[in-house]
């Protein structure tokens, strides 16, 4: 009786520990998809403050990845979880570090959007606002997939990554139009392009965060099981 009630005891705070990792999990979350929107509008803006606020919270975003890791790390050594628990301690850190990348990326769009505040009158390609919008909506599914452990939504999201990546080669033909049409434009054409391409990385961020939600709920590993194959970066 007494190595039962030990283990209950064990147990609950294996899951109080989980839970206040989880919600400091949520709130990261909801941090980092303001720093995407944020990204995007001071790229399509040329707003070199907005990119500036970017920048900034990405300081903290990597503080707050580091301490929830150090917590999580701290679960698996002190509790041992097995089955679900291990599944959910597991795609935690995922998931985590997969937010931090996604900060970092946004970060890096806003210094391209910093670049292209001198020249105003650049053409953006518009296709580069299409495929933020599907983007953020990537992220954004793939992080109510997690909250709601909904692995339809997570395979919704994993079903959209190919048209950004599709959208990608568009901004890419688009500019090496531009670049043709006027050598001038060949270094901001390499900031849009920059942008771009982090975007297409964000998508696969998301990507990510939905294959780990079918895991965490299913136990079935889906990566790489689909037509595009996903690596973290």
């Amino acid at each position: 009786m007494g190595q039962q009630s030990e283990s209950n005891r064990m147990s609950k705070h294996l899951a109080d520990d989980m839970n206040q990792a989880y919600h400091r999990l949520l709130a990261m979350s909801g941090e980092v998809e303001n720093m995407i929107n944020l990204a995007v509008l001071s790229l399509m803006d040329r707003n070199i403050e907005t990119a500036q606020r970017v920048i900034l919270l990405d300081e903290e975003i990597d503080r707050t990845e580091v301490s929830i890791e150090a917590e999580c790390l701290k679960m698996l050594a002190l509790h041992q979880p097995v089955a679900a628990d291990l599944r959910r301690l597991t795609t935690m850190m995922k998931v985590n570090n997969d937010l931090e990348r996604m900060a970092d990326l946004a970060c890096n769009i806003a210094e391209r959007a910093s670049c292209l505040v001198a020249v105003a009158d650049f053409p953006i390609p518009e296709r580069i606002r299409d495929m933020a919008e599907e983007v953020v909506l990537m992220v954004r599914t793939s992080l109510r997939s997690f909250i709601n452990y909904d692995t339809t939504l997570a395979q919704e999201v994993i079903e959209k990554d190919n048209h950004v990546d599709s959208a990608n080669v568009d901004v890419i033909d688009r500019l090496i139009e531009v670049i043709q049409e006027n050598s001038f434009w060949t270094e901001p054409a390499l900031h849009c392009f920059s942008a771009s391409r982090q975007l297409e990385q964000i998508a696969d961020h998301a990507t990510a965060v939905a294959e780990d939600v079918i895991y965490m709920v299913s136990g079935v590993i889906s990566r790489h099981q689909h037509q595009a194959p996903h690596a973290r970066n």
